[in-house]
């Protein structure tokens, strides 16, 4: 054992030693949320919110779904205990989601914390979860360089942005073949873990698949004007655009292009702010015909009708369907439980180790993966991406063929 792991071990077991006794009744069994819900990114904190709620609806019930804890009521192994949410806001500073996971700890005595929607806040709450031996499950966040970083009890049961970005050049590889004209790539990333991890995944891709990059842009987050930058995009003209932004930044994207006059060739986005529906109300009707890539589709729901049934309940809750987002937050509680019912306790290490043992069938998610199962990193290396476009106000599915119910239109003008 090296230096690091001794004294991450014993500072675990000191935290873990700390801790007051657990205040999990007999009835409830409560699991901690960080998530923005104030600041810029608080419409993603309140779908998530509700994505998690309708999650526990179905735990917490009975459901006829073929989902892990939809039949029968509760968790059986604890008795039929309810699962309890409890909301805590990071508002997407790392230091307040350091702060927050410990007082879900501490204090509101959650036995598994998840989170983040930004990578960068995540990096934070595992740490801290990490000390108190309390699994972390990342529902949302994509950067690869997370579940590296030798932590036990961080878990991620979807794709990270290497997973996404191979997904997309084997797309452009497809569309080549097909004699569609792409060699040229413009990257427009901000400068947090999101960002920067994703650009450097695609650089790498890039060259080994043989495109050139004829612009690589990193701009600081939440930016108050990126017109220089979208001046040297239009300079570029590359065949395809691909941004890595979050929502407030990918909106101020396309409203400068439209305002510089620069129309882009293809969009292919890594996901956030492309996947969220603040962003298609604030400039869908600009953007027809882009790209991003997603875990997720509504188009399963004509193979899996449950699909289709929890998007309702959803909807009810939130007014919207489901999204890239939200479908992996739902997977997130419901891997939890699972989790939770076969480790028959409470206790953070033997939830820990129940969720290194789970083995979840592709079919009995709402997502299109071949199945839910963690390496020793924590990472689930079955999670298939695909590649939605979003035409005349609504996302199909275009890759892979597997999952195609249309063909890409190609370029977006």
């Amino acid at each position: 054992m090296d230096r690091r792991s001794l004294l991450l071990g014993g500072t675990a077991a000191l935290a873990a030693g700390s801790l007051p006794a657990m205040s999990q009744t007999a009835n409830e069994v409560r699991i901690g949320f960080t998530y923005a819900l104030s600041g810029a990114a608080a419409l993603i904190g309140v779908d998530a919110q509700r994505a998690f709620e309708t999650a526990a609806e179905i735990i917490n019930n009975d459901y006829n779904f073929n989902l892990p804890m939809a039949k029968g009521v509760g968790i059986p192994s604890l008795g039929g205990a309810k699962v309890k949410l409890i909301f805590a806001d990071h508002q997407s500073d790392p230091q307040k989601g350091r702060a927050e996971a410990e007082r879900l700890i501490t204090q509101e005595n959650v036995c598994t914390v998840i989170g983040s929607y930004q990578s960068a806040v995540a990096v934070t709450i595992s740490q801290t979860c990490e000390r108190y031996q309390i699994p972390f499950v990342s529902a949302e966040n994509s950067s690869p360089s997370l579940h590296r970083r030798g932590l036990k009890y961080y878990f991620r049961p979807a794709p990270h942005d290497e997973m996404y970005t191979a997904a997309m050049f084997d797309f452009f590889d497809a569309m080549r073949k097909k004699g569609v004209k792409i060699e040229t790539l413009a990257l427009f990333h901000e400068d947090t873990i999101f960002g920067t991890d994703s650009g450097n995944t695609q650089t790498k891709l890039a060259a080994e698949r043989g495109y050139k990059i004829v612009a690589d842009i990193k701009y600081r987050a939440n930016t108050s004007s990126l017109s220089a930058e979208v001046q040297q995009l239009k300079a570029a003209n590359a065949d395809v655009l691909m941004p890595s932004s979050y929502t407030t930044d990918s909106i101020l994207l396309i409203k400068t292009m439209a305002e510089l006059g620069y129309k882009a060739n293809a969009i292919v986005a890594q996901d956030a702010g492309f996947s969220d529906t603040t962003f298609y109300a604030a400039v869908g009707d600009q953007v027809n015909g882009s790209i991003s890539r997603s875990t997720f589709s509504l188009d399963l729901a004509t193979k899996r009708p449950m699909v289709g049934a929890i998007n309702a309940m959803f909807k009810e809750r939130s007014g919207k369907d489901l999204n890239d987002l939200t479908s992996r937050e739902i997977m997130a509680l419901l891997v939890v439980a699972d989790a939770i019912n076969r480790a028959k306790s409470t206790d953070g290490t033997k939830i820990r180790d129940a969720l290194a043992a789970t083995d979840i069938p592709g079919d009995q998610t709402i997502m299109p993966w071949k199945r839910i199962k963690f390496d020793e990193s924590g990472q689930n290396n079955d999670a298939d991406p695909v590649l939605l476009q979003y035409i005349g106000g609504k996302f199909v599915t275009i890759f892979p063929p597997q999952a195609a119910v249309a063909e890409a239109v190609w370029p977006m003008r």
